[in-house]
Protein backbone atom coordinates (compact mmCIF):
# COMPACT_ATOMS: atom_id res chain seq x y z
CA UNK A 1 0.00 0.00 0.00
CA UNK A 2 1.70 3.69 -1.29
CA UNK A 3 1.38 6.21 1.36
CA UNK A 4 -1.64 8.07 -0.41
CA UNK A 5 -3.58 5.20 -0.05
CA UNK A 6 -3.30 4.95 3.81
CA UNK A 7 -4.43 8.36 3.50
CA UNK A 8 -7.23 7.76 1.40
CA UNK A 9 -8.48 5.02 3.78
CA UNK A 10 -8.10 7.15 6.73
CA UNK A 11 -9.32 10.42 5.36
CA UNK A 12 -12.89 11.74 6.43
CA UNK A 13 -15.75 11.89 3.54
CA UNK A 14 -15.82 15.73 4.13
CA UNK A 15 -11.79 15.57 3.22
CA UNK A 16 -12.31 13.28 0.61
CA UNK A 17 -14.93 15.03 -1.06
CA UNK A 18 -12.94 18.61 -0.74
CA UNK A 19 -13.49 20.29 2.34
CA UNK A 20 -15.54 23.37 3.12
CA UNK A 21 -15.48 24.56 -0.26
CA UNK A 22 -16.78 21.44 -2.20
CA UNK A 23 -19.46 21.62 0.48
CA UNK A 24 -20.26 25.06 0.13
CA UNK A 25 -20.63 24.36 -3.75
CA UNK A 26 -22.59 21.03 -3.22
CA UNK A 27 -25.55 22.95 -0.86
CA UNK A 28 -25.82 25.57 -2.90
CA UNK A 29 -26.22 23.59 -6.07
CA UNK A 30 -28.45 21.39 -4.10
CA UNK A 31 -30.99 23.80 -3.18
CA UNK A 32 -31.29 25.61 -6.45
CA UNK A 33 -32.53 22.29 -7.60
CA UNK A 34 -34.62 21.35 -4.37
CA UNK A 35 -36.24 24.83 -5.25
CA UNK A 36 -37.27 24.31 -8.32
CA UNK A 37 -38.59 20.84 -7.75
CA UNK A 38 -42.42 21.36 -7.73
CA UNK A 39 -42.61 18.07 -5.89
CA UNK A 40 -41.06 19.76 -2.96
CA UNK A 41 -40.23 23.23 -3.03
CA UNK A 42 -43.56 23.62 -1.24
CA UNK A 43 -41.74 22.41 1.67
CA UNK A 44 -39.64 25.56 1.91
CA UNK A 45 -42.17 28.29 1.53
CA UNK A 46 -41.80 30.75 4.12
CA UNK A 47 -38.41 29.48 5.34
CA UNK A 48 -35.19 31.60 5.35
CA UNK A 49 -32.80 30.30 2.55
CA UNK A 50 -29.90 31.43 3.77
CA UNK A 51 -30.45 30.41 7.21
CA UNK A 52 -31.43 27.06 5.95
CA UNK A 53 -28.36 26.50 3.49
CA UNK A 54 -25.89 27.42 6.55
CA UNK A 55 -27.70 24.93 8.48
CA UNK A 56 -27.52 22.86 5.54
CA UNK A 57 -23.76 23.40 5.18
CA UNK A 58 -22.77 22.54 8.94
CA UNK A 59 -25.00 19.33 8.88
CA UNK A 60 -23.20 17.65 5.79
CA UNK A 61 -20.01 18.82 6.85
CA UNK A 62 -20.62 17.18 10.33
CA UNK A 63 -22.26 14.01 8.69
CA UNK A 64 -19.33 13.66 6.26
CA UNK A 65 -17.37 13.42 9.49
CA UNK A 66 -15.91 17.42 8.86
CA UNK A 67 -15.85 20.16 12.10
CA UNK A 68 -19.01 19.59 14.06
CA UNK A 69 -19.98 22.98 14.52
CA UNK A 70 -23.76 21.95 13.70
CA UNK A 71 -26.17 23.58 16.46
CA UNK A 72 -29.30 22.88 14.50
CA UNK A 73 -32.15 20.78 16.04
CA UNK A 74 -32.53 16.91 15.61
CA UNK A 75 -33.60 15.47 12.37
CA UNK A 76 -36.90 14.32 13.78
CA UNK A 77 -37.48 17.07 15.66
CA UNK A 78 -36.46 19.69 13.35
CA UNK A 79 -38.56 17.95 10.54
CA UNK A 80 -41.87 17.13 12.62
CA UNK A 81 -43.32 20.30 10.97
CA UNK A 82 -42.92 19.42 7.59
CA UNK A 83 -44.16 15.85 8.46
CA UNK A 84 -47.47 17.24 9.55
CA UNK A 85 -47.69 18.82 6.14
CA UNK A 86 -47.11 15.52 4.24
CA UNK A 87 -43.68 15.22 3.96
CA UNK A 88 -43.45 11.28 3.15
CA UNK A 89 -40.76 9.01 1.18
CA UNK A 90 -41.33 10.47 -2.31
CA UNK A 91 -40.39 13.57 -1.20
CA UNK A 92 -37.29 12.06 0.59
CA UNK A 93 -36.84 10.54 -2.60
CA UNK A 94 -36.52 13.59 -4.69
CA UNK A 95 -34.05 15.30 -2.17
CA UNK A 96 -31.66 12.15 -2.54
CA UNK A 97 -32.07 12.76 -6.44
CA UNK A 98 -30.88 16.31 -6.11
CA UNK A 99 -28.27 14.94 -3.63
CA UNK A 100 -27.19 12.51 -5.95
CA UNK A 101 -27.64 15.08 -9.36
CA UNK A 102 -25.82 17.91 -7.68
CA UNK A 103 -22.63 15.74 -6.46
CA UNK A 104 -22.11 14.27 -10.24
CA UNK A 105 -22.45 17.45 -11.64
CA UNK A 106 -19.51 18.45 -9.48
CA UNK A 107 -17.62 15.45 -10.71
CA UNK A 108 -17.34 13.69 -7.68
CA UNK A 109 -16.08 9.98 -8.07
CA UNK A 110 -18.82 7.38 -7.73
CA UNK A 111 -17.40 5.95 -4.72
CA UNK A 112 -18.05 9.04 -2.58
CA UNK A 113 -21.43 9.50 -3.64
CA UNK A 114 -22.29 6.44 -2.66
CA UNK A 115 -21.00 7.42 0.73
CA UNK A 116 -22.62 10.40 1.05
CA UNK A 117 -26.06 8.61 -0.18
CA UNK A 118 -25.94 6.04 2.64
CA UNK A 119 -25.09 9.19 5.08
CA UNK A 120 -28.14 10.45 3.66
CA UNK A 121 -30.29 7.73 3.82
CA UNK A 122 -29.53 7.13 7.21
CA UNK A 123 -31.65 10.06 8.36
CA UNK A 124 -34.54 8.87 6.30
CA UNK A 125 -36.39 7.45 9.58
CA UNK A 126 -35.50 10.39 11.79
CA UNK A 127 -36.81 13.02 9.14
CA UNK A 128 -40.02 11.54 8.46
CA UNK A 129 -41.28 10.87 12.21
CA UNK A 130 -41.28 6.69 11.68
Amino acid sequence: MSDSTTETTHATLYERIGGEAAVNAAVDLFYRKVLNDYRINRFFDGADMEKQIDKQRAFFTMAFGGPNNYTGQDMRNAHAHLVKKGLDDSHFDAVMEHLGATLVELNVPAELITEAAAIAESTRNDILGK
